[in-house]
């Protein structure tokens, strides 16, 4: 599988999702990215969408709702997940 996260104006993911490899042609990231993009845009789901490892090989760690996408971190970027509250 091929996991994509979401991200909004504010750089938070706001939704995860994956779609099976053959939809992004068996490719590795980051050759695999823009495929994905492109095959979620055909499906007709809008939005800013980019490639999640769940395995962390790439981006850091694997994004969940509520993280950020730092652009500034690593060769890709990097998701890096919320902060806690603070009392």
């Amino acid at each position: 599988m091929a996991y994509f996260a979401q991200i909004n104006e504010q750089k938070m993911v706001v939704e995860v999702l994956a779609i099976n490899n053959t939809d992004v042609d068996n490719l590795p990231f980051p050759a695999s990215e823009p495929i994905g993009q492109a095959f979620i845009a055909s499906c007709n789901i809008g939005g800013e969408w980019l490639q999640t490892s769940y395995n962390a090989n790439f981006r850091s760690i694997y994004a969940g709702v509520g993280y950020y996408f730092d652009a500034t971190l690593g060769e890709y970027g990097e998701f890096v997940p919320p902060t806690p509250d603070e009392p």
